[in-house]
């Protein structure tokens, strides 16, 4: 009990950055190991030659999907959690926190189960040529099937993080992470499983994670109860969910829906074109995780001072979300671009024709993403507030509302260089319309301020 009290004195009374620091920094380290799940199967992969690279690019986004509806119920619980525990509403909260977290497993089964069936003519819809559509089979098939345990642990990545148990978080994705280094090359190369085993050690690794969220639960530190006692969904919960989850997904189906429409305007260059932009995607998607990981902590936050109604709290939170994001996204982005040629030659082995479209993108995705720390933070906060529509619209637009007109005229102006180029463009389109709709939000929180300090004094 101490702990959990220790958690809300964090939340409630801690001053801004130890407590973006306390939240965010762990969730980072953690995301960022994370996300070395995707580059170490791509740099070990790459050793096998364009087609088993090109084939890891085409499940992608199909894996991206799965994970999507973990985050649908876990983001969108984390949400209303960490607002339920400003207003103190521990009974609710369980309720909500049990709810999401059995519907998110339940259902990823049947996804999962439904694409592993029609495996083959939805990895066609994502762009697989003849050549490298063997190897998505081989690999596809095991990664689909342990996606459920990823399910499971993206949905509890984000309840747990909304208590404020950003170690344990960080502690799973590290340990899973690690793992799945390890094996890989043992796997892939010291048994001779090729793609097969890049895709098994990744399944070891999230089953891992897995285990340490499960000891976390059942040993009752958590600040919720998981329990089918506890389990009784509600009209109201599903509501509260479903109104930030479904933005998420939306956000997670968009992703998915932009790396696929690159497989495919990339399908006519050959296997290489395919192979250098997978590349490119998971860099980036890297350092996106690492700014998202932050700002889980950011969220987790901005939730909280809202549901208490501590305004003074919530700006200072948005003003260092802001400044820690952006310099962060600078500074990477700038390494990004000034060593593109030599990242994505870790990947390429030694195919010129890899190295040469991979670097021109990633040359463009480098100085774009200066403006990525911005626009997520906002994004972000729409979501911590309960504003799923307008969070909706915001987190929609970098890989839909923007990027997909962009990916569907551009190559037909630009050629191959509409492929390399149609993100940059989508972000910078982004950070535009996000100026405009941070100026409306702030304007919305004074009123709400001004309204409180009202009703207090009357």
């Amino acid at each position: 009990m101490n702990g959990r009290n220790n958690k809300m004195e964090l939340l409630g009374s801690a001053p801004i950055p130890k407590v973006l620091m306390a939240l965010g920094v762990p969730i980072m380290i953690g995301m960022l190991i994370n996300a070395l799940y995707n580059l170490v199967d791509a740099y070990f992969v790459g050793g096998l030659g364009e087609s088993p690279m090109g084939a890891i690019s085409i499940v992608f986004p199909l894996g991206q999907v799965v994970v999507g509806l973990g985050l649908m119920f876990g983001n969108g619980a984390a949400s209303f959690l960490s607002r339920l525990l400003g207003q103190g509403d521990r009974d609710t909260a369980n309720k909500a926190a049990s709810t999401a977290l059995y519907s998110s497993v339940a259902i990823g089964a049947i996804i999962i189960i439904f694409a592993a069936i029609f495996l083959q003519p939805i990895l066609i819809l994502l762009g697989a040529t003849d050549t490298i559509m063997p190897y998505a089979l081989i690999y596809g098939r095991i990664y689909i099937i342990s996606c459920v345990f990823n399910v499971f642990n993206v949905t509890m990545n984000n309840i747990v993080t909304s208590e404020g148990a950003a170690k344990t978080t960080m502690c799973a994705l590290l340990l899973g992470a690690i793992l799945n280094i390890g094996l890989d090359p043992v796997f892939i190369y010291v048994l001779d499983m090729g793609v097969a085993g890049a895709a098994i050690a990744t399944a070891i690794s999230q089953f891992v994670s897995t285990l340490v969220y499960l000891i976390y639960a059942l040993r009752k530190k958590s600040a919720f109860t998981f329990s089918i006692q506890v389990f009784k969904p509600s009209k109201q919960i599903y509501a509260e969910i479903l109104k930030i989850g479904i933005p998420t997904l939306t956000f997670q189906l968009l992703t998915s829906l932009s790396i696929a429409l690159i497989n495919r305007a990339s399908n006519g260059y050959g296997d290489a074109t395919i192979a250098g932009m997978g590349a490119v995607t998971r860099v980036i998607s890297m350092d996106t995780l690492v700014v998202f990981g932050f700002l889980k902590g950011f969220q987790t936050i901005a939730g909280f001072s809202y549901g208490a109604k501590k305004f003074d709290r919530l700006r200072e939170a948005i003003r260092t979300s802001i400044l820690w994001s952006s310099i962060f996204c600078v500074i990477v982005g700038l390494l990004i671009a000034l060593f593109s040629t030599q990242i994505i030659a870790q990947f390429a082995n030694g195919n010129r024709e890899m190295i040469s479209v991979g670097q021109k993108s990633l040359l463009a995705n480098g100085l774009s993403f200066f403006l990525f720390g911005f626009y997520t933070v906002y994004s972000s906060l729409f979501l911590a507030l309960g504003k799923g529509t307008k969070g909706f619209i915001l987190g929609a637009c970098r890989q839909g509302i923007c990027f997909v007109p962009v990916i569907f005229l551009l190559p037909k102006l630009c050629g191959i260089s509409g492929i390399l180029y149609a993100q940059p463009i989508a972000d910078i389109l982004s950070a535009i319309v996000t100026i405009f709709m941070a100026l409306q939000l702030h304007r919305e929180l004074i009123a709400a301020e001004t309204q409180t300090c009202t009703d207090e004094q009357k």
